[in-house]
């Protein structure tokens, strides 16, 4: 079937977080598997240029209704790492995508509502005919709105919606201009809690909430994370939303690209290993201390990787790096933060530590370091407050690396406690904690620390049994399939 991805995010060439992951691994499994797909995005300025071959404009003159007017934009065509992708460049004094930065300006609200019109525009201009527009976040959450109330009634009757619900901290709640904006103009029509009106502020417009109302069929990235959005405060109020529309929703676990994130075949670690090779392992645990200045010494070594946010448990992270500290261990820090006092807090903890031989902090991000973490740490910690799926727990079961995870959304969907798990013990795979506090991850890292030492051969045996679960989009791309064909049906 004809699939289009609309989106703010594709990796490598414009990416923030999970999303653009998921753009680009999801597409490509559903080339896989005979399918035809095409993504657009906003042509941003920081995008990553190097990663688009055969760049080129492919159509000059698209005017897109914008309030009273029609601001003129050009298309551009190129592949990214084989996926054919569409930008879309607006020609407008506002500089929408011109900003050296994807989010975090004032008026992301109407830059992405444009983003959105644009993209419809776009496909009715040229023609395009999808069976299937697949729409991520709340950047896209006017698409099937737009679609339902204005394209379809000029021409575009064949496409049906699947809407992902990546991260509901993010839900594009703004005024009910956007609307008029983009021609919906009865916004009093809109305005209404069965539709777009937030369910918390009664005159404020909620896009996430309209992509879920106004779409075919709604997902989000893990099942544990689905019934968490709908039944707690996770959802941050869309929660009541998805229970009136539960016969159209349910939760996918995202895959990771094993083409990339393979210990077996990694080009960014010195030694390839896999489950009939482990020792290769620790080949990089040499390097990766080497590489950090960290001492040689008979002790395992502890990762971070990934944002520095206060959804990640930023305390829960500062703590962890003592207890490692304090009990007989290593640790090594690789992430950063949008926001400067975070960022800050942690260059201060780096000069700290900086003399300690036991621990590095490498703020910022770094991908081929990434890689070498992944292979030489024995443990990674993810003490998340809310988890929607998270990769980084699925890339270090590929590693060998064991993951220490909080019991939340996909973290539970994917990860085994060692102890306690209602599993056989050669289907468990990490250490799995509760409640988000520095007891409940001591309670994890505790058990971890002492088995490492106490008993290697059943931490080698955990191990491999993380790098035995596939985790690939295999899975995930079947289900895909399965929800596209239901819509289309």
């Amino acid at each position: 079937m004809f699939i289009v991805m609309i989106a703010s995010e594709c990796a490598p060439v414009a990416k923030v977080g999970g999303l653009a992951d998921v753009i680009y691994g999801l597409s490509r499994e559903l080339e896989i598997r005979g399918n035809d797909v095409e993504i657009i995005l906003p042509k941003y300025d920081c995008m990553r240029y190097e990663h688009i071959y055969g760049l080129q404009k492919v159509l000059h003159d698209l005017w897109v209704p914008f309030y009273d007017q029609k601001v003129h934009c050009s298309v551009f065509f190129g592949f990214v790492h084989q996926r054919k992708c569409f930008f879309i460049e607006p020609h407008s004094e506002r500089y929408l995508f011109d900003r050296g930065l994807y989010y975090g300006h004032h008026d992301d609200a109407e830059r992405f509502a444009f983003f959105c019109r644009a993209s419809l525009e776009f496909m009715m201009r040229t023609e395009k005919h999808p069976e299937i527009i697949h729409c991520h976040d709340w950047q896209t959450g006017l698409v099937p709105v737009l679609l339902f109330d204005i394209y379809k009634y000029l021409g575009m009757t064949h496409p049906r919606v699947c809407y992902t619900l990546h991260n509901l901290k993010h839900q594009g709640v703004t005024g009910e201009f956007i609307l008029r904006e983009v021609g919906l103009d009865n916004t009093g029509h809109y305005l209404n809690q069965d539709r777009l009106q937030d369910n918390f502020n009664s005159s404020a417009i909620n896009l996430m909430k309209g992509g879920i109302v106004y779409s075919n069929f709604v997902t989000t990235v893990s099942p544990q994370y689905a019934n968490e959005i709908m039944t707690t405060d996770q959802g941050f109020g869309l929660g009541h939303t998805l229970y009136e529309h539960r016969n159209k929703f349910g939760g996918v676990l995202n895959g990771i690209d094993y083409d990339f994130w393979n210990s077996e075949i990694d080009r960014n670690i010195p030694y390839n290993y896999g489950i009939d090779s482990l020792d290769y392992k620790f080949g990089n645990k040499d390097e990766l201390r080497q590489r950090l200045l960290l001492r040689r010494d008979f002790k395992p070594i502890i990762a971070y990787i990934g944002r520095l946010d206060h959804q990640k448990g930023l305390h829960l992270i500062k703590h962890a790096i003592f207890y490692a500290l304090k009990n007989s261990c290593q640790f090594v820090l690789l992430g950063s933060s949008t926001d400067h006092d975070v960022n800050d807090y942690f260059w201060q903890l780096k000069r700290q530590l900086n003399d300690n031989p036991d621990c590095h902090l490498e703020i910022g991000f770094n991908e081929e370091l990434a890689h070498l973490i992944y292979a030489g740490a024995d443990m990674m910690i993810i003490p998340s407050l809310f988890e929607p799926c998270g990769l980084t727990q699925l890339i270090a079961m590929k590693y060998g690396t064991i993951p220490i995870v909080r019991n939340t959304g996909g973290l539970s969907d994917t990860v085994f406690d060692a102890d306690t798990a209602n599993k056989p013990f050669h289907e468990r795979n990490g250490y799995v904690f509760d409640h988000f506090n520095e007891e409940g991850l001591e309670s994890a890292l505790h058990r971890a620390i002492g088995m490492w030492y106490s008993h290697p051969a059943l931490f080698r045996e955990l191990m491999i049994n993380g790098m035995k679960y596939d985790y690939s989009w295999n899975s995930p791309g079947k289900h895909y399939v399965n929800i596209y064909n239901y819509i289309r049906e």
